[in-house]
Formats: structure tokens, C-alpha cells, sequence
């Protein structure tokens, strides 16, 4: 079991305590018990412009101390770098001193990135042309977020989207910090068949999760299953290293967003392999507790309680998944509604359990289906009917 960090780590001031004993002890099942033997698991069962000099704070985890003091017995000892990362607001030129692989952009007042704008600087100081920011992220109800792959940039300018305010950006490193020990499990793991990577294996740093008392952030919440939601990271295709990008998201969606946690209960890079998303305690399925009830997540503004979101690393505004990536979705969905004994071609009410709102959507929707947003994507988006047929008729 994950335990808080010994030291404290910068995060945003803790929302509540901790979750119910009921949950942390007493599982029928631990995640780690069901390694090794999972493969016997049947399939089936942006802004003002800014005068003042740029504020700017070092949100990452730079440390290279071990995360647990050693492998536990059926797992191993694995190295990740630190996520690095420094935060920035408003337009003024900011600057790492480390190489930045992705700039997260975050703003309100308006979901639109017209007018946006983005441009790197190199180590020797020279700017880079300016390049529109996309509108093809996962929006809020009031506001846009962008996750950008950079080249080792040393530093960018932003000029914020026409209409936003409260432009914030940060430069986030995941693969040259200083190494990190991390157990991870030896064996493969599954959930109902259906093989995975656990939050270990692609290098999450729980400490994230913790603010500097010790205490959780954003602790776990569990409601009965409803429905399930498809999403797309809007970052780029042809991802050479889409565990780095998950440590990327996981970042921003905790620190910046304020969210404690990554925003999706699994993802699915190109090459079809599945990450576990939000933590949800140390039961044998990764998203749920012990009675099978989904934890909740960041994925659907409003309409998180009892929606398990799922989404594709990269872009698929202009085109579909991978063939391999359009698999493991299918499986995975097809998994996950023999689990919760649902029609996956049915069209629901969905009611959120914390606040009464309804939403009339298909058992499996897409992003854009709760809210106004490009997400998933306008390609993947067109492929929904005939991924529902798809999960329905392995059933």
C-alpha cells in the first residue's frame, strides 16, 4: 500500500482526510495477491497580458531518495527519472533549468484557443517561430487545457487565447531528472483478463497525491457503476515515449489542475498498451474498491460519479487509433461492461449521485457527448457506433 511521503513535496493545501478504514483494510483480494495468477482470469469474467516579471515556482518532485525501501517479494526494483517541473503565469518568457519536454497550458474564460499562441526559446536563446495553440484538447465548462510535446526547449513565450484570463503554464520534464527507485510488479498484471500496466509500472510518483501534512489530497471516493466515457490526451501521434507523456498528464492534472490525481481511470497508448489511471486503493481491480463500485475521477466536468473514463494518447481530431490501440479499447470496454452486467449499445440516464444531474448519453459516449469540447476527437468521435457494436458482439 502506498504510503504519504516522509518529506514534504509542494502541492496544493489538502482538501479532506483520509479514506474510510472500510477501504484500506479488510479487502478481500490485494492488488499484488492477483499477480502472477491473473492470467488463469477468465476474459470474460489561458488572458490579461502580464506586466509584472513572471511568478514562477518549482512544483516538481526533484529528488533521487528511493520511493519504498525495497522491492516487495514478487516485485522488482525499477529506475524512473523525477518529474521535473516549473510553473509559470501569464505571458512573460519563462524559463527551465532543465530540458523541457512538454508545456502544459491552462487558462478560463473562454474554451477557444484562437489567437493563442506559442514559442520556444533554445539554450542559446533564440526564439522559435510562433506556433497557434490547438483547440482540440479536453476543454472545461469555462476554459481550455493543453498538454504541448516540446523538443528540450529551455524556455517558451505564450500569448494567452482571445477573451481568456488567468493564463498559467508549466514546463514539465519526465525523462532526464534524477533517477528514482520504484518496486514494480515482476509479473504481468491483469484485470479480468485483460493485461495492464500498473500506476508502478509507468513510473507514478505518489507523492503527488499527498499535500505536506501527509494527507490526501484528493481522497478516494466510490459510487455504483454507470457509464463509460472515451477521451483523447490531444497530444501528439507517433509518441515515442507515452509513459513519459502519462507522467506528464499525471502532473498536471494534479498539481496544476489541483486534482491530486491523473483525470482518467486508464489509458491506451498506440501500441495498444493500457495504463491504470486514478489510484484507487489496493484492491484486485484497478478503478474500483473491494464491492466493486468505481472510484471517482477528473475526466467529465460534473458528471464524474459513477463514469469511468478512458483515454487514447494522442490526437485524433484529424484521424482514428491505431489498429492496435482500437483493440485494446475494445477489449478493455468489453471487460469492463461484463463486469458491471450493462448493454453497451443501450442509450442511459446517467444521475449524478453528488448532484442530481441527469444526461441522457449511450451506455459508451464520447467527451463531447457531456459537454461542449473537441474531445475525443471528431475521427474517434464518428467511430463510437461502431465501437459499441464492436464490444456488444464479443459479449
Amino acid at each position: 500500500m502506498t504510503l504519504p511521503p516522509t518529506s514534504a513535496t509542494p502541492s496544493p493545501a489538502p482538501a479532506s482526510s483520509t479514506p474510510p478504514a472500510s477501504h484500506r483494510a479488510g479487502s478481500r483480494l490485494t492488488r499484488r495477491g492477483l499477480i502472477g495468477a491473473a492470467g488463469a482470469v477468465a476474459a470474460g469474467a489561458v488572458l490579461t497580458p502580464a506586466l509584472a516579471p513572471v511568478v514562477m515556482a518549482d512544483t516538481g518532485s526533484d529528488i533521487s531518495d528511493a520511493d519504498d525501501t525495497g522491492p516487495e517479494p514478487d516485485t522488482t526494483s525499477r529506475k524512473f527519472p523525477a518529474t521535473r517541473a516549473v510553473a509559470a503565469v501569464g505571458e512573460a518568457p519563462a524559463e527551465a533549468a532543465f530540458p523541457i519536454g512538454y508545456v502544459g497550458v491552462r487558462w478560463t474564460g473562454t474554451r477557444e484557443a484562437t489567437g493563442g499562441r506559442i514559442r520556444l526559446i533554445d539554450a542559446d536563446g533564440d526564439k522559435g517561430a510562433w506556433k497557434p495553440l490547438s483547440d482540440d484538447g479536453c476543454s472545461d465548462s469555462d476554459g481550455g487545457a493543453l498538454l504541448i510535446p516540446v523538443d528540450r526547449a529551455s524556455g517558451y513565450e505564450l500569448r494567452a487565447p482571445d477573451g481568456a484570463t488567468d493564463l498559467r503554464s508549466l514546463a514539465v520534464d519526465t525523462t532526464s531528472g534524477p533517477m528514482r527507485e520504484v518496486a514494480v510488479p515482476r509479473d504481468t498484471t491483469r484485470v479480468r483478463g485483460v493485461a495492464y500496466l500498473t500506476r508502478a509500472a509507468w513510473g507514478a510518483d505518489e507523492k503527488l497525491r499527498f499535500g505536506s501534512d501527509g494527507r490526501e489530497i484528493s481522497p478516494q471516493t466510490y459510487h455504483p457503476f454507470q457509464t463509460l466515457t472515451v477521451h483523447h490526451t490531444a497530444t501528439a501521434n507517433g509518441d515515442a515515449d507515452p509513459a513519459a507523456t502519462v507522467r506528464a498528464l499525471y502532473h498536471v492534472h494534479a498539481i496544476t489542475n489541483d486534482w491530486g490525481d491523473i483525470g482518467y481511470h486508464f489509458l491506451i497508448d498506440e501500441a495498444g498498451k493500457i495504463y491504470e489511471g486514478r489510484y484507487s486503493g489496493e484492491t484486485a481491480t484497478p478503478a474500483h474498491d473491494e464491492d466493486n463500485k468505481l472510484v471517482t475521477a477528473f475526466h467529465v466536468l460534473s458528471h464524474n460519479p459513477g463514469n469511468l473514463g478512458i483515454a487514447l494518447i494522442g490526437n485524433l481530431v484529424s484521424q482514428g487509433p491505431t489498429a492496435a490501440a482500437r483493440d485494446a479499447l475494445t477489449t478493455l470496454l468489453r471487460s469492463m461492461v461484463r463486469m458491471h452486467g450493462v448493454d453497451p449499445e443501450a442509450k442511459v440516464t446517467y444521475t449524478s449521485p453528488t448532484t442530481g444531474r441527469t444526461r441522457e448519453v449511450y451506455e459508451i459516449s464520447g467527451h463531447r457527448d457531456w459537454m461542449a469540447t473537441e474531445c475525443p476527437g471528431g475521427v474517434m468521435h464518428g467511430e463510437l457506433a461502431a465501437l459499441r457494436k464492436a464490444v456488444a458482439a464479443g459479449n
